[in-house]
């Protein structure tokens, strides 16, 4: 088993991007501070916040486009001029309605859960030791310097290869 944390800031703000990274995005949208306000969310609850506020951001651009056929049903004189087709953007408020419904998949409890079972696993495995030698002057038998006879290692190195 391994255990992956929650993705601390810098990953989250990596994650937004990906998650962003084909939608047009309004110049408004500071993906650093919804970064910084899902402390705790996984990438998946991340992903569910983008994708809520595309569908808000494409709702939007369909009832303005539904408002537009109206207008022209009702008045076909009055020839609009034709505006062009805006992209949806998603904008700030699109991420402020999504942020309403955002929800942590994982809580504090389960967090610790898991780090506590992760030390544990860890420990039992014999990672994470702290390992020393032993505080030693280097005279005595057998704690010599391995590295000292190189010139006889290098002797040997030739033999493999004659």
């Amino acid at each position: 088993l391994i255990y992956i944390p929650l993705p601390d800031e810098e990953s989250r703000l990596q994650i937004f991007k990906a998650c962003l990274r084909k939608s047009p995005v309004a110049k408004d949208v500071d993906i650093r501070v919804l970064a910084k306000h899902t402390q705790g969310f996984s990438g998946a609850d991340i992903t569910e916040i983008c994708q809520r506020a595309c569908k808000y951001a494409i709702r939007e651009n369909i009832e303005k486009d539904i408002e537009r056929e109206k207008r022209r049903a009702e008045n076909p004189e009055a020839m609009e001029e034709d505006v062009e087709d805006e992209v949806a953007e998603i904008k700030a408020a699109h991420f402020e309605e999504s942020m309403k419904y955002a929800r942590r998949s994982v809580s504090d409890a389960d967090i610790r859960k898991y780090q506590a079972f992760a030390q544990t696993l860890q420990q039992s495995r014999g990672f994470g030791t702290e390992f020393r030698f032993p505080e030693s002057s280097g005279t005595e038998a057998g704690t010599a310097d391995p590295f000292a006879t190189a010139a006889a290692a290098a002797a040997d190195e030739d033999d493999l290869y004659s």
